[in-house]
């Protein structure tokens, strides 16, 4: 069995610690001894910006993205993305990016030099907010991928997210026909139900982990915000 080396490491604000390991030809993302992310399981992650793109007619799409990891999903939404569209994206740990540039450089590629891309270091509710404040435009879809779910919390701080009051800011920072689509590693009735009492119309998919049908099943909501 091939080992585990450590690569590097780095701390959540106000969480825990975030280590970047590699085993043969594969890295993988760990915290504590759960695997947030791997290179060997990403599809659903890419699906979670290629379906919510699939969803979205609009001709230049502003799109949020909360959670950078190893930018499965941000550069599936750049790969998607229409000429005129941008994507942000919500990165807390700064190291993150450092990695991105460093040992998972074959991995991004010339991703972070695309014009229509923007990785911002701050909490992703802070965009959230800035919209609902007017200081920022409103958003034709916002991706959260910042935990392992509504009941996988990294960070303390990411409950506020998936509660009633967040999900009701994520809600008035999209535009009419917005979608809020959300990854976890497992289903949540409960948070479906949250989404609904929200104001939103809700679809719940299974996405495999890896294409053709195979890996761990995880859960995406796509919750659209209602047109006036």
């Amino acid at each position: 069995m091939l080992p585990r080396e450590t690569i590097a490491t780095a701390d959540i604000p106000d969480g825990e610690t975030l280590t970047l390991v590699s085993h043969g030809r594969d890295f993988v993302i760990m915290l504590g001894r759960d695997e947030l992310m791997g290179t060997r399981m990403q599809f659903s992650e890419e699906q979670l910006a290629v379906l919510t793109l699939a969803e979205l007619d609009a001709q230049a799409p502003r799109i949020l993205i909360g959670g950078y990891g190893m930018g499965f999903t941000y550069r599936a939404a750049l790969a998607g993305l229409p000429e005129k569209g941008t994507v942000t994206v919500a990165e807390v740990v700064p190291e993150i990016l450092e990695w991105a540039e460093g040992p998972l450089a074959h991995l991004t590629g010339d991703s972070l030099q695309d014009r229509r891309g923007n990785v911002v270091i701050c909490d992703v509710a802070a965009l959230i907010d800035d919209a609902n404040d007017g200081t920022s435009a409103k958003y034709d879809a916002i991706l959260l991928d910042v935990d392992n779910g509504p009941d996988g919390i990294v960070r303390d701080a990411n409950y506020r997210i998936y509660s009633k009051t967040g999900l009701g800011k994520a809600r008035d920072a999209l535009k009419p026909g917005g979608i809020l689509a959300v990854w976890s590693a497992a289903p949540d009735h409960r948070f479906t139900m949250r989404l609904k009492e929200s104001g939103f119309d809700v679809e719940v998919r299974e996405v495999r982990a890896r294409p053709n049908n195979k890996g761990p099943r995880h859960t995406i909501w796509f919750a659209r915000k209602t047109r006036a």
